[in-house]
């Protein structure tokens, strides 16, 4: 007589936040990776929760994410909401037992961060954070050069972000350039600079594309220079409105070569005419890096089934984070800062 071998149950995992991002999330857990399943869905929106649940087929939706911190059967959580919510999220996840992803930032203070880090270490659970570049094949590849040795020290790295348009400028909070956008190009320099620390920082920005709200706290345009404890010197740039499309590149200069990466055209395609050469650009960040966020939260759901250690750690967030508020403190007070001397507020 044959035995059947029992089958792993899918891991379930809840969604706390249900807007642009949380929604691609909660397509990817519901639809993109065997063996996970949507559990629930949590928003504090009325009607957000159960719109998104009823496209996907998650029947337990909730307007108290308490509720679904509480359900004993979810395995992990992917929190996706505004990011000054982050850390307490994270805590509240840890503590009721839940593996946590959390989308960038974790945190907006490094007090923050470094609760939100304990939190998940006394609770024992895997905790991802949300830097989606170290999954895109071609800042992949780079890492994985740049850490055998091909193009030998890098000493040069550059990195930026630039929006294709700048959203309703009244709704972004001060500081967004930095917390939330370049957030991602100062992990992505760290990353592409293995075993390396930023000591030093120094920034420029202003409101160039809508001057009118800079008096309302709005910086749409940013420039950081970045010292790393190996010598490396790294700049990093942000603009809120590139009319062309979504353009995310970086450049490594080695000792032994050069890398680049990044490529905003939608094909290879380039059509030649009367008026020159022309490619279509993608406008969009869930176009450019589609597969990279599914592939981060495979990455995340393996971390929780294997017990090995994410990607993209707590520790990784706080390190960007403090190169984020290092170019804060550098635009405030005009001059560079010490990533040493920032305090844990």
């Amino acid at each position: 007589m044959t035995i059947p071998m029992p089958t792993q149950q899918p891991l379930a995992v809840g969604l706390i936040g249900a807007g642009r991002m949380g929604a691609f999330h909660a397509e990817t857990l519901a639809h993109r990776l065997p063996g996970v399943r949507l559990a629930a869905i949590a928003d504090p929106a009325p009607g957000t929760a159960q719109s998104l649940g009823d496209r996907l087929g998650c029947t337990a939706a909730h307007t108290d994410i308490g509720d679904l911190l509480a359900d004993p059967h979810i395995d992990a959580v992917v929190i996706a909401t505004p990011a000054r919510t982050h850390a307490d999220l994270v805590e509240a996840a840890a503590r009721a037992g839940k593996a946590v992803y959390c989308e960038k930032p974790m945190a907006v203070t490094l007090a923050e961060a470094d609760r939100a880090i304990k939190a998940a270490a006394d609770a024992g659970v895997p905790f991802q954070v949300g830097f989606n570049r170290r999954y895109d094949p071609g800042f992949r590849a780079a890492h994985e050069k740049i850490t055998a040795g091909t193009i030998g020290t890098p000493q040069l790295l550059r990195s930026l972000t630039r929006d294709p348009k700048l959203a309703d400028p009244a709704r972004i909070p001060p500081w967004t350039i930095f917390l939330e956008t370049l957030i991602h190009d100062f992990d992505i320099l760290r990353h592409l600079n293995p075993g390396a620390e930023p000591v030093e920082v120094s920034a420029l920005a202003d409101a160039l594309i809508r001057p009118d709200f800079k008096d309302h706290g709005l910086l749409d345009t940013a420039v950081v220079t970045v010292r790393f404890d190996n010598g490396a010197l790294a700049t990093a740039e942000a603009s809120f409105q590139a009319v062309y499309g979504y353009d995310v590149r970086a450049e490594v200069l080695g000792s032994a070569g050069m890398l680049t990466m990044g490529d905003l055209r939608r094909t290879h395609l380039t059509a030649y005419g009367p008026d020159g050469a022309n490619a279509e650009c993608v406008t969009y960040d869930q176009h450019l890096f589609h597969d990279a966020y599914v592939a981060e939260l495979a990455d995340f759901t393996d971390s929780v089934r294997t017990g090995r250690t994410p990607t993209a750690t707590g520790e990784d967030a706080r390190a960007a984070l403090s190169i984020a508020l290092a170019a804060i403190e550098s635009v405030t007070t005009g001059g560079t800062v010490r990533i040493d001397q920032l305090k844990a507020l």
